[in-house]
């Protein structure tokens, strides 16, 4: 049962995100791609459903389908690609600038709307007095639709540059566009400049804007009403009270084990699951509140967090917030991300702690598996085996487990997410991590081998497919910072590999010096 409600979840997701990301791409069906990538779930979950789950799956059953459903997803998306008119460009060098201009956007010769540049030859030259030659002298404009794409050299450091380069076309432009500094794949560092969704009117004067500041809330017109319409108070704590609600009734019932005759009979028996609630919405209430507070501290545009309840399984999807606009630099995206697991992790140890030290050890059966809270064997996960060893009251022997409290449970559910929100992947906490830290470059490479790596643990782990599948549909490639290119200092570098390390302990298997002998 919990099987298919996962693959629900899963399948919805994947809708979701093929609808934003896929659609504009190819004109296959969102549904025949939708189908093809949910196949080798649905194969791999009908397998376990008529063999016992302790019978290995054959390995061409593994790899088979995933492969298969790979590549011809890939067909598919390619065989309706849409078309894309890029006839090749005739270039010009203009000898007073000796900047090389793309002559099929100028404005005066382009035919197809998807060539006009997003300047007029006006405001180009309005635009190259920007970059002083002493810092970034440019020698390009590229347009991409409606972004311009400045290529020079950098001379100076990288924040100082950007600083003066942005303060300089704030003057000139107002607020029309977002000033981005990255990388190419190359390691050249370029700026592009795009609309901004969210200035304040189609010409804003350079009076009418600060060049001064840094500030990333100048980019957001009349911020404290937009946050007033962004944050609903009510409905969060509307949603916070159900969450309260159906989590209590999955921890009545299913943590404690009272049976719905008899919470139908005697209501207040629904107040014994209040301990696994209380202690799991703090988990998840801690991660996303971090986040909140540490965006509002920048004066990120960002909503409340909002619980999500849900009747089954553990009684919520878990909360989410969003983040309405760029991060600033790779230090605010870094701060942001890293501060929700840490903050998660530090409230789970010892609500996970304090449950292990009143569950019990009980023989552990032959077909225990990760979500065996009843019979749980810890060696699965080595911070999980120290902390069982710390905390259990009697110890673990050959063939044991642990029943855990349903307190214990929820920092099991704690850790667990606390892991996977760490995975070095896309747009997890993780992916944000390893972008700020190492450039979004590495960090692609990163999350590519991430997957893998996760995708092999599934195959000896069959309850980690799910998670797997779902790491494949997540794109690797993160937003960048709109200054993407000044690195981390050392400090923010060592916490971020101690959060790295912190996902090693959770999810590589105790070595045997560890396990009862």
């Amino acid at each position: 049962m919990v099987s298919w409600l996962l693959i629900l979840i899963l399948g919805l997701i994947t809708y979701i995100i093929l609808r934003q990301r896929v659609t504009t791409l190819t004109r296959t069906p969102v549904w025949i791609l939708w189908l093809v990538l949910m196949t080798p779930a649905f194969v791999w979950i009908a397998w376990y459903a008529f063999h016992d789950q302790n019978q290995s799956m054959p390995p061409t059953l593994v790899f088979g389908p995933f492969v298969v459903c790979f590549f011809l997803y890939w067909f598919l998306v390619q065989w309706g690609r849409q078309d894309v008119p890029s006839p090749p460009p005739k270039s010009s060098v203009n000898p007073e600038t000796n900047l090389e201009v793309s002559d099929s956007n100028n404005p005066e010769t382009a035919t197809n709307p998807s060539e006009i540049r997003a300047l007029t030859l006006e405001e180009e030259k309005m635009l190259r007095d920007c970059f002083p030659w002493t810092m970034y002298p440019l020698h390009k404009i590229d347009y991409r639709l409606q972004a311009a794409i400045c290529r020079g050299q950098l001379r100076a450091k990288s924040d100082v540059a950007y600083a003066k380069i942005k303060q300089n076309i704030e003057a000139k432009f107002g607020d029309r566009f977002l000033v981005i500094f990255q990388e190419d794949f190359n390691g050249k560092p370029l700026f592009v400049l795009v609309p901004n969704p969210q200035r304040i009117s189609p010409k804003a004067p350079a009076s009418q804007t600060n060049s001064q500041t840094d500030d990333p809330s100048l980019l957001m017109p009349n911020s404290g009403e937009q946050l007033q319409s962004l944050n609903k108070p009510g409905l969060a704590i509307a949603l916070a009270l159900v969450t309260l609600f159906t989590t209590t009734l999955v921890g009545a019932i299913k943590m404690v084990g009272i049976e719905q005759t008899s919470l139908q009979s005697n209501p207040n028996l629904l107040l014994e699951g209040l301990p696994y609630s209380l202690t799991l919405m703090l988990i998840i209430g801690s991660h996303e509140y971090a986040h909140f507070l540490t965006a509002t501290f920048y004066q990120i545009q960002v909503t409340l967090p909002y619980f999500i309840p849900f009747p089954e399984f553990i009684g919520t999807f878990g909360a989410f917030m969003q983040i309405r606009q760029p991060m600033p630099n790779r230090k605010i995206l870094f701060d942001v991300s890293i501060v929700g697991p840490i903050c998660s992790f530090l409230v789970t140890i010892p609500i996970l702690m304090w449950g292990m030290a009143h569950s019990t050890v009980v023989p552990l059966p032959s077909e225990a598996t990760l979500l065996s809270i009843d019979a749980l064997n810890p060696s699965f996960s080595l911070l999980l085996t120290i902390l069982s060893k710390i905390s259990l009251p009697s110890p673990l022997g050959v063939n044991q487990g642990i029943d855990l409290h349903p307190v214990a449970v929820s920092g099991y559910i704690g850790l667990i997410l606390t892991a996977f929100n760490l995975m070095p992947v896309g747009s997890l906490d993780g992916g944000h991590i390893v972008h700020a830290m190492f450039g979004q470059k590495m960090a692609i490479t990163i999350g590519q081998i991430t997957r893998f790596l996760f995708f092999i643990l599934a195959i000896a782990k069959p309850e980690l497919l799910i998670w797997a599948i779902y790491l494949f549909l997540i794109p690797v490639i993160d937003s960048p910072a709109l200054n993407d290119v000044t690195e981390l200092d050392n400090k923010r570098d060592i916490l971020g590999l101690i959060a790295l390390l912190i996902l090693v302990i959770i999810i590589i298997p105790a070595p045997k010096i560890f396990l009862p002998m």
